[in-house]
C-alpha cells in the first residue's frame, strides 16, 4: 500500500486536472476577448513579452478590485510542474513502475526559476535494476519527453560548474500560469474550553491556529465545519449544580448573578473535596442529570450559558467563527459506538470494556467499570458523527502535542473497524506547542496562576495604544481610525507573534517583541501594508482608474526588482498547497515578509509616482508599477485574512 498523503496528494492532482479542464472552458466563454492560439504564440515570442504576460495574467485578474478571485485565479506552478515533468519522466524511464518526481523553486534566479532535481535518484535507482545511466542522461532524455505546454519557457540541464558534482538538474523559466479549484467537506476542530472554566492561555494556539485553518479551506474552495468540542458534561456538573443549588436556592425562577465563573467553580470544587455530604449530593445530582431531570437540566443550562458569555467575548475580540458542539452532543451516540465494538468483537469486557489496537501503545476505555463513558468514547462518537453524518473528507483536530497519543489511538480504532479508508479520509492531529514565558518557563501569572485569556487580550490593547501614542498616530488618526488601528495591532500582533512560529515547537510570549515595527511582526507587516494602499492615494489614483489600467496597461518586467516582486507574487498558490499539506501556517507568515520586503526592494529602486520637488505635483505616473503595487497589496491582504489579521487603511 502507497502513502497516505501521496495518495491523496495524486488524488487532488487528477481531481484539480478535470476541474481546471471545465474551468478553462468556462472562462473562454466568460472572456471573448481571450487570445487565440496563434495570437498566444506570438505574443509569447520573445522573453520579455512572456515575462510581461505572467504579471498581465495577474493584473487581468485584479480587474474589479476583487481580492479574492485575483488570488484564486492563480495556479500553483509547483504542482503543474510536477504533472508536466512527472509525465516526462515516467516516459523517460519506462522501467520504473513510480519513479520520483522533484521540483523545487530555484533559491538563484541564474539557475532558472525551478529545478527538478529527480536525475540522481533515478539513475540511483535504474542502477539497482542493472541498468547504467549517468543523471546527465537522464536529465536529456526528460527534456527530450517534455510534452508541449504553455508553462515551461526553456529549460537547461545544470552540470557540475553550478551544482555539486554528480548532481544533475533541469533548470525550468517560466512565462506564466492560471487557476485551480477544491470542492470538499472539512471539519475543524479547534478551541475547546471547559464549560465553567474560563479560557486562558493554553486555549490561545488551539483558537489562533484552528480558525487560520479554517480560513485557509475556505478560501481554496473548500466547505467548512469549524467545530468547537467544549466539555460540557460529566462529573464536575455535579458538583457545579449542587453548589448552585445551595448558592442561589431559587435559580428555577431567578436567574442567578453568577459573575465571576472560576471563582463559582473553585467555590464548588472546594466543597467536593472537603464535605462528605456534599460530594455524595453532586454524585446524585451527576445521575440527575444524566436522566435529563428537567430541573437539572436548567441549572446545566444556566451555567452553560454563563461560560458562552465569557467565551464569546474572547471570541469577539479575536474574530473567531464557530459552532458548539459539546460533549453532551454526542452522548446518544456513545451507545451506538459502543454496541458497533461490541458486536465485531473488539471490547474486552473486565468489569470494564476496553479497546485494543493492534500496534498502538495504550488501549481505548469506552465504558468505565461505573457504567459511564469516557473521553475516549465521545471522541470516538465525534468521529463517527463526522465521518458518516458530515461527510467530511478531511477531518483535522488543532490541539495540544500531548493529545497526540490519544488521538492517534482513536483513528487507528476508526480505521481498524472500517470507518474510514485513510486513502479517502483525510483524519489529523495537528497538536502543537505549549506558550512559554520570556522566562522560557510555562506562561504563567506573577502568582503562578493561569493567564487568562480575556486579561492577556486587554493587556495587548493597553500595550498596543501605547505604542501608537509614542508614534504621535493619535495626532494624525481621528479617534475611530486609532481605536481601529488599536485593536488591528494588538490582536494581529498576538496572532501572528504565534501563526509565525511552527505550531509543533514551543514559543515564548513576548508583547515587546510582537509590538516592535521591525522584522518578521505583525506591526512591520500592517504597517508596510498601510504605505503600500498610500501609493495609490499619494498619486491620485483612485480604484476606477486602477480598473481600468487594469484592462487597457501592460505589466512591464525590464527591472531585476520588477522582476522579483513578479515572481514572489506567482509563488503563492504554491505556498498554500504546501501548508495545505503539512497544516504548517509559518510558511504563510514567511511568505507574507518576504512579500513585504521584496517590495520594499522594489520601491527603493523603482519609481512608481514621481512628484515635481519644488511644488510637489504629480508629474508621472508609471501605471505598470501601480498595477505591481496593487498586485502586491492584494495578496498581502489574503495572507491577512487567512491569518486572521484585520489590517486597516491608515495607521
Amino acid at each position: 500500500m502507497g502513502d497516505p498523503v501521496t495518495e491523496y496528494t495524486a488524488r487532488l492532482l487528477r481531481q484539480e486536472q478535470e476541474i481546471r479542464s471545465l474551468s478553462a472552458e468556462i472562462e473562454s466563454l466568460k472572456n471573448p476577448q481571450s487570445l487565440s492560439p496563434s495570437q498566444r504564440l506570438d505574443e509569447l515570442r520573445d522573453e520579455n513579452t512572456k515575462l510581461k504576460y505572467r504579471l498581465n495574467i495577474l493584473k487581468r485578474s485584479l480587474q474589479g478590485g476583487r481580492t479574492a478571485d485575483c488570488c484564486k485565479s492563480m495556479t500553483n506552478i509547483n504542482q503543474r510542474l510536477q504533472e508536466v515533468f512527472g509525465e516526462a519522466i515516467r516516459a523517460a524511464c519506462p522501467e520504473l513502475d513510480d519513479p520520483p518526481v522533484s521540483v523545487a523553486a530555484n533559491q538563484q534566479a541564474k539557475f532558472g526559476d525551478y529545478q527538478c532535481n529527480s536525475a540522481m535518484a533515478l539513475a540511483q535507482m535504474l542502477k539497482a535494476q542493472g541498468v547504467k545511466i549517468n543523471p546527465r542522461e537522464i536529465a536529456e532524455k526528460i527534456i527530450q519527453n517534455l510534452a508541449d505546454n504553455d508553462l515551461v519557457q526553456k529549460t537547461e540541464i545544470a552540470g557540475p560548474d553550478i551544482s555539486p558534482p554528480g548532481i544533475n538538474k533541469v533548470s525550468i523559466y517560466l512565462p506564466y500560469k492560471h487557476c485551480s479549484l477544491k470542492f470538499e467537506n472539512v471539519v475543524v476542530d479547534f478551541s475547546s474550553p471547559n464549560i465553567a472554566k474560563e479560557m486562558h492561555v493554553g486555549h490561545l494556539r488551539s483558537t489562533i491556529i484552528g480558525e487560520s485553518m479554517s480560513r485557509l479551506f475556505e478560501f481554496l474552495g473548500y466547505d467548512v465545519v469549524r467545530l468547537n468540542h467544549v466539555g460540557d458534561w460529566g462529573t464536575q456538573f455535579g458538583m457545579l449544580i449542587a453548589h448552585l443549588q445551595d448558592k442561589f436556592p431559587d435559580y428555577l425562577t431567578s436567574s442567578p448573578p453568577i459573575s465571576d465563573l472560576q471563582a463559582f467553580y473553585k467555590e464548588s470544587k472546594k466543597r467536593f473535596d472537603e464535605e462528605e455530604d456534599f460530594k455524595k449530593r453532586a454524585y446524585q445530582c451527576v445521575v440527575r442529570l444524566q436522566s435529563k431531570e428537567p430541573n437539572f437540566i436548567k441549572a446545566w443550562n444556566l451555567i452553560c450559558d454563563v461560560s458562552r458569555r465569557e467565551f464569546q467575548k474572547v471570541y469577539d475580540c479575536l474574530d473567531i467563527k464557530i459552532v458548539e458542539r459539546g460533549e453532551s452532543y454526542y452522548q446518544d451516540m456513545m451507545t451506538k459506538v459502543v454496541k458497533e465494538f461490541d458486536e465485531r468483537g473488539q471490547c474486552l469486557d473486565e468489569g470494564r470494556k476496553i479497546v485494543f489496537v493492534p500496534g498502538q501503545p495504550i488501549p481505548l476505555t469506552i465504558v468505565k467499570s461505573d457504567g459511564g463513558y469516557t473521553y475516549d468514547t465521545s471522541d470516538l462518537a465525534a468521529l463517527h458523527q463526522r465521518i458518516f453524518v458530515e461527510k467530511a473528507d478531511m477531518i483535522i483536530y488543532v490541539t495540544d502535542s500531548g493529545q497526540a497519543t490519544h488521538f492517534q489511538v482513536v483513528f487507528a480504532a476508526a480505521r481498524m473497524i472500517g470507518w474510514y479508508n485513510p486513502q479517502v479520509t483525510r483524519v489529523e492531529h495537528a497538536g502543537f506547542g505549549v506558550v512559554l514565558g520570556e522566562d522560557k518557563k510555562k506562561f504563567k501569572t506573577r502568582s503562578g496562576e493561569t493567564v487568562r485569556l480575556m486579561d492577556l487580550l486587554e493587556e495587548g490593547l493597553k500595550r498596543s495604544m501605547d505604542k501608537l501614542k509614542e508614534k504621535e498616530r493619535d495626532k494624525v488618526l481621528t479617534p475611530e481610525e486609532l481605536t481601529k488601528a488599536q485593536r488591528s495591532v494588538a490582536f494581529g500582533c498576538i496572532k501572528y507573534a504565534d501563526l509565525s512560529h511552527n505550531r509543533i515547537n514551543d514559543y515564548v510570549f513576548s508583547f515587546d517583541k510582537m509590538l516592535d515595527d521591525r522584522g518578521n511582526t505583525a506591526a512591520y507587516l500592517l504597517y508596510a501594508f498601510t504605505r503600500i494602499r498610500s501609493i495609490a492615494r499619494l498619486a491620485n489614483i483612485g480604484k476606477a482608474t486602477l480598473r481600468k489600467a487594469a484592462e487597457t496597461s501592460e505589466v512591464l518586467l525590464d527591472h531585476e526588482k520588477e522582476w522579483k516582486l513578479g515572481k514572489c507574487i506567482l509563488r503563492f498558490p504554491e505556498i498554500l498547497q504546501k501548508i495545505l499539506d503539512d497544516l504548517l501556517l509559518h510558511t504563510l507568515s514567511d511568505y507574507l515578509y518576504e512579500l513585504a520586503t521584496t517590495f520594499t526592494e522594489f520601491y527603493d529602486n523603482c519609481y512608481c509616482v514621481e512628484k515635481d520637488r519644488q511644488t510637489g505635483e504629480v508629474v508621472k505616473v508609471n501605471m505598470w508599477r501601480m498595477l505591481l503595487c496593487e498586485a502586491t497589496a492584494a495578496i498581502m491582504a489574503k495572507c491577512f485574512d487567512i491569518l486572521g489579521i484585520n489590517p486597516v487603511g491608515r495607521m
